[in-house]
């Protein structure tokens, strides 16, 4: 489905049903975990971030699954950013590293960019979930072979898997345009946030799962991207409502890593991006759709149409 498509549909109420997973290829629904990135709690005072966490941890214990938190180390070198993802820990949910200061490999030096992923690991390989998975910030891996291959040596001999994402999205950008929605109107309507971030959630979810299939002949155990932040406080629930009512599995994020897709190591340029994306540019059966292939930029023309 296109753009312009998806234009047409939010306004007649026919997404809902267009986005329901096409399962040609498999004989078992599609399969999907959570896996979210950064902790970053946007300067809320203790209470605040203390009711946003719980929020999404409650979400995640109604569906009985457990995600995996990709923790950048400044949102949580405090101590009450440790006491907060000490309640992930609690909950069995995996706490993994996203570097500490969130820079974007493909513009920094590697020296730097390796001691930033030590220095969180340093703050969270104490909590009992830690699993040696790295994300990388921006999911960028290196524009060069050169850069993209001694990082992955780099994190071989640190014990580290690349914790990739299978099901890209910009929940971010949806969350950050919510938030300067309720900064001027903390009673605001925002209904149409959750509705328009539903949509976004299932055509994203088709796409990424239709391209499996077209490349590796099946459905892979799916690792989805989204964020900690107000967004998912308020409608991280219906976000997994939705994939359960159109015919997804939800699963552990420890299941999801399991599968032999996460073991590739995908010879492209630049790196990053979904991982099924990276697999399918580099066995020539699509060619890269936009670049980057997710970002505000698709998102802000029919959210400013619908006044969000």
């Amino acid at each position: 489905m296109n753009r312009r498509e998806l234009t047409r549909l939010l306004g007649t109420g026919l997404l809902a049903s267009a986005m329901t997973p096409r399962i040609g290829f498999a004989a078992e629904p599609p399969q999907v975990a959570i896996t979210m990135d950064d902790f970053n709690l946007f300067g809320a005072d203790e209470p605040t971030a203390e009711k946003r966490n719980q929020a999404i941890l409650s979400a995640l214990r109604a569906h009985s699954v457990k995600a995996a938190i990709f923790v950048c180390g400044t949102c949580i070198d405090s101590a009450p950013g440790k006491r907060l993802l000490k309640q992930w820990d609690d909950a069995g949910h995996i706490i993994a590293n996203h570097t500490y200061s969130h820079p974007n490999y493909a513009h920094t030096d590697f020296r730097r960019y390796s001691a930033d992923i030590l220095r969180c690991e340093a703050i969270i390989k104490g909590y009992p979930q830690f699993r040696r998975f790295f994300r990388f910030p921006y999911l960028k891996e290196g524009n060069t072979a050169e850069q993209r291959d001694r990082m992955r040596s780099f994190l071989a001999d640190h014990g580290y898997k690349n914790g990739a994402v299978t099901i890209d999205a910009s929940d971010w950008y949806i969350d950050d345009r919510l938030r300067k929605r309720l900064s001027t109107d903390s009673k605001a309507n925002t209904t149409g946030y959750r509705d328009y971030y539903l949509q976004h959630i299932a055509d994203r979810s088709r796409y990424y799962n239709d391209l499996s299939g077209r490349v590796l002949g099946r459905s892979v155990r799916h690792t989805l991207l989204v964020h900690h932040n107000v967004l998912n406080e308020l409608y991280l629930g219906d976000v997994l409502e939705q994939y359960k009512r159109q015919g997804w599995k939800l699963i552990d994020a420890e299941r999801a890593y399991a599968d032999p897709i996460f073991n590739e190591e995908p010879d492209v340029l630049p790196a990053g991006n979904s991982l099924v994306l990276a697999l399918a540019l580099q066995s020539g059966k699509t060619k890269l759709p936009r670049d980057p292939p997710e970002d505000g930029e698709y998102e802000a023309p029919n959210m400013d149409r619908l006044g969000l």
